[in-house]
């Protein structure tokens, strides 16, 4: 090794006595040393390594953490932080934890329901992914790649750059890392016309548990398969992915009009169950529902919002709307005529008006909060509607979102990608409480759980499904993500329906030893131990 690699070596490994024995994090100092040096050996450049006696250690840990309630002093904190530069660091590191023994936890954008991706319960490393964030747009091809760390809002920009009538099918929050979403499907609000973010992946490169790049020639068929909707972390680390560019015309149309429950909220939104999933696919119309404030004095009422995106002038929305949502009473004054960039920015809480350079510089809101999913595939009636009501109301910072499907949702296979929720399903409903201290936790987990109680009746069942990208450990969890096919399936088959069985195959296949794993991670099925020295050398 070079001077300068070796002198890398020296520091690392002087720092890491200086702290190992002042922070006890449950690992031997010898397995971290050893990683560390493998660490170096193995790449021909310096690799940042943060440890718990960095000065900047604790900003970067906590840089892209959204839940707040990881951040508490009991919240176990990984014993060092990897940010890779580039795809041969990823490489090693896949290679020396391995070797060693360490467990290893991959974050793009940390907006992790359930901290899966930066917290466990045994000791751990965090591959931060927040320096690999290039993209490169090729629009005449018509296609983009883009680095795991890079930002949803970053993607919108840099294609909006290149043209004004190309865009992608992605979420509804910039600050979302592409890694982790796309991993678990990825939907927003072009889904109905172009389906979901992971329909719209063509290609991908992936350091595999052997510290092996791949791309989807190389990985086979099965494999690109399982990482476009099986849930992040299970089959390797996918650190670039080639998307394909949509179509999206050089005028959209947004609007947001809300109704409270004495302006016929309930009925409105019965209405929209009937016939959200069968407007035109150009036309996306979700429903925000929350408790608000009263005109009468100190009464709370219920306000569903009406958030809509169309792909076309606001002619053409008002004719349409005219025809099969009239109750909603839209007008032209109602409508906000402007790019597909700029929509971007409108649901994301800024004025279409802003700059769109601002999606290069966003920050997430951080909060105490749980989430929940479920799916409807019929419409629920108003007296389920009204029982919802009244539970939101004993709920301050509480709130729904009604996602409409239909259109190009139902016209791919729900075996296509892992993401099964396909044709049938007539809307998603995504739950969540929020709170402001700490200690109050208890109570909005038991409202948010009684409330997911109450909706069985009204959503889908056998199995009574649920969004991976909403990770929900109230659905069931294994110890360091070491559970076997059949307690699995408790949260499997809510993911996946019958496509949980072939993850199983394609993670026994590749992780046959299980080591990308969480705790609600692909189990792998019981396979013979290798029984020469050369089958055991040959997965290491």
């Amino acid at each position: 090794m070079g001077t300068l690699s070796s002198l890398f070596s020296i520091m690392v490994l002087l720092l890491f006595t200086s702290f190992v024995f002042s922070v006890s994090l449950g690992m031997p100092s010898s397995i971290h040393c050893n990683f560390l040096h493998c660490l170096d050996q193995s790449s021909q450049t310096s690799i940042p390594v943060y440890t718990p006696n960095n000065s900047n250690y604790l900003s970067i840990l906590e840089s892209t953490i959204q839940n707040l309630k990881f951040l508490s002093s009991t919240t176990p904190k990984p014993h060092l932080i990897i940010a890779p530069l580039h795809q041969s660091h990823v490489q090693a590191i896949v290679v020396c934890s391995r070797r060693h023994g360490i467990q290893i936890k991959v974050r793009s954008g940390g907006h992790d329901y359930e901290g899966l991706s930066y917290v466990s319960d045994v000791p751990f490393l965090i591959v931060d992914m927040f320096n690999l964030r290039s993209i490169a747009v090729d629009a005449e091809d018509r296609t983009a790649w883009v680095q795991s760390g890079a930002l949803l809002g970053e993607l919108y920009y840099r294609i909006a750059e290149q043209s004004p009538v190309l865009g992608f099918p992605a979420g509804v929050c910039p600050t979302v890392g592409a890694g982790g979403y796309f991993s678990g499907g990825g939907y927003g609000a072009m889904l109905r016309k172009y389906g979901l973010a992971a329909d719209n992946v063509i290609d991908a490169q992936l350091v595999d548990v052997r510290g092996r790049i791949v791309s989807r020639e190389s990985m086979g068929e099965d494999l690109f398969w399982a990482i476009r909707g099986g849930g992040g972390g299970s089959f390797g680390i996918i650190f670039s992915w080639k998307i394909r560019l949509v179509d999206v015309p050089p005028i959209v149309t947004v609007f947001t009009i809300s109704k409270t429950l004495e302006q016929g909220a309930t009925s409105i939104v019965h209405k929209w169950q009937e016939i959200a999933h069968k407007l035109p696919n150009e036309l996306f119309i979700r429903v925000l529902i929350k408790p608000v404030n009263s005109t009468k004095k100190m009464k709370k009422t219920i306000q569903a919002s009406f958030n809509s995106l169309f792909l076309g002038d606001a002619e053409k929305l008002l004719i349409l709307m005219e025809e099969q949502f009239s109750e909603l009473g839209l007008r032209r004054k109602d409508c906000i005529e402007t790019s597909w960039i700029r929509s971007t920015l409108y649901f994301a809480n800024y004025l279409v008006e802003a700059t769109p350079d601002i999606l290069l510089h966003m920050t997430q809101a951080k909060e105490f909060s749980k989430g929940k999913s479920d799916y409807v595939t019929e419409p629920i009636p108003q007296v389920g509607l009204q029982g919802i009501w009244k539970r939101l109301l004993l709920e301050e910072d509480s709130s729904l979102t009604f996602t409409p499907y239909g259109g190009r949702m139902n016209e791919i296979s729900e075996y296509e990608i892992p993401f099964p929720h396909r044709n049938g399903t007539l809307f998603q409903i995504m739950y969540k409480v929020s709170w402001k201290e700490a200690p109050r936790f208890a109570k909005q987990l038991n409202w948010i759980r009684e409330l997911y109680g109450y909706m069985a009746p009204y959503v889908s069942k056998n199995p009574r499904q649920a969004y991976v990208n909403y990770r929900d450990l109230d659905l069931g969890r294994s110890k360091n993500g070491t559970t076997n096919y059949l307690r699995g399936r408790a949260w499997g088959t809510k993911y996946f329906k019958n496509n949980y069985e072939r993850l199983v195959y394609v993670k026994s296949k590749y992780d046959p030893y299980n080591f990308f794993r969480n705790e609600q991670s692909i189990p792998t099925v019981a396979l013979p131990q290798p029984h020469t020295r050369e089958a055991a050398v040959d997965y290491i």
